[in-house]
């Protein structure tokens, strides 16, 4: 009975001993700022990504924004963003002083539409970020072209894309910076944080700054000099001890996140009302989580939760959000596709059996 009662979550955040072990050692030397666990994390994720410089951060948001503003967006610029997206890609560009261009995506793959992307270009538009969807590249070839031809920047938002790889890369060492988020429902997770990576040397000094009140180095608090403006988006060694205590899991989390797509794609397969996103994992693509084009998808997820089985519901898109509303015929894709789009339970603490089970059900629903 107790099994028959488990609930599968969609998310499950997992702590294991190392966090708590380097956790103790920061308290121990008493410097819970940002300072040398920061820097070993930030060294890491370099070595883990091939990049060359890596930039810790309070969260996703803010490695955003300091991308695009190293890039030197700022008021009157343009930055252009998928529709479909976390609202923390358009907010980071609000945030930078810039007017944000929505642009429709690819219904087949829920990424922006590059030939969109194209004729959203002005003489105004300063950046573009490209989102790579649970895991999923967006089509980074021919973004790069477009970008590269209009004098445009490319920050990539790969905030659940974190170790995915693709076209002999890792998704966010593409264009002039990458951002990750380490928030509770990622592969790696800090309680709240994020990285910004980069292999220019000026966009890492830049949002080295901007981090930083103005200032490259680590500040003493006293007589520093502060040569330009900044703020205070400083990770902490705390936060720092978990992300470490995390990625010694990582190996075994990206070998789960993989099988459970794999045994989804293949035990829905066939199955009239649902289909599943393409995710290459044999190539290297790591899918955050498994999403879906569901037929009567309100239904199914109710159906689901009564049975103790979580799904999360896509976004809304952003044009239907009222800080950046816009109507629905500017957008027919996504007003089209993302009412049907749900992510299936991706846990990594997930089990073989409890995708049966998932499976199982989603066949049990569509048969009645």
């Amino acid at each position: 009975m107790k099994n028959k009662n488990k609930k599968i979550p969609w998310w499950m955040p997992e702590i294991g001993p190392k966090e708590y072990g380097l956790l103790k050692k920061v308290l121990d030397n008493n410097f819970t700022n940002q300072g040398p666990m920061t820097e070993l994390l930030e060294k890491k994720v370099c070595e883990l990504l091939h990049a060359k410089y890596a930039v810790a951060t309070t969260s996703g948001t803010v490695a955003l924004f300091l991308a695009l503003k190293a890039a030197g967006v700022g008021k009157g610029d343009e930055v252009i963003v998928p529709d479909v997206t976390f609202i923390a890609t358009a907010n980071a560009a609000t945030l930078c002083g810039a007017k944000v261009v929505l642009v429709d995506i690819d219904s087949h793959t829920l990424m922006i539409d590059t030939e969109k992307f194209k004729r959203a270009i002005t003489k105004k538009t300063k950046a573009v970020i490209p989102v790579h969807i649970s895991g999923r590249p967006a089509p980074m070839k021919e973004i790069l072209h477009i970008a590269k031809k209009n004098g445009i920047s490319v920050v990539e938002d790969a905030a659940e894309a974190f170790m995915s790889f693709s076209d002999g890369k890792y998704l966010g060492t593409f264009g002039s910076a990458g951002c990750f988020s380490f928030s509770p429902n990622k592969t790696v997770t800090s309680g709240q944080g994020g990285m910004l990576v980069t292999n220019d040397e000026a966009i890492y000094r830049r949002a080295k700054e901007l981090k930083n009140q103005g200032v490259f180095e680590r500040l003493s608090g006293g007589d520093d000099t502060h040569e330009t403006v900044g703020f205070n988006f400083k990770f902490t060694d705390l936060q720092a001890a978990v992300a470490l205590g995390q990625l010694s899991y990582l190996k075994k989390r990206l070998v789960r996140m993989k099988r459970n797509h794999d045994l989804y794609k293949k035990h829905l397969a066939g199955v009239k009302g649902i289909s599943i996103f393409k995710s290459d994992t044999k190539k290297g693509i790591v899918p955050q989580w498994t999403d879906a084009v569901v037929e009567r998808r309100d239904e199914l997820d109710t159906y689901l939760r009564s049975k103790n089985i979580d799904c999360r519901k896509f976004w809304f898109p952003l044009h239907a959000q009222k800080p950046y509303k816009q109507s629905d015929v500017m957008f027919p894709e996504s007003a089209k596709i993302i009412p049907k789009a749900l992510w299936l339970p991706s846990a990594v603490t997930m089990t073989d059996k409890d995708v049966y089970t998932v499976c199982r059900e989603i066949k049990n629903f569509f048969n009645k």
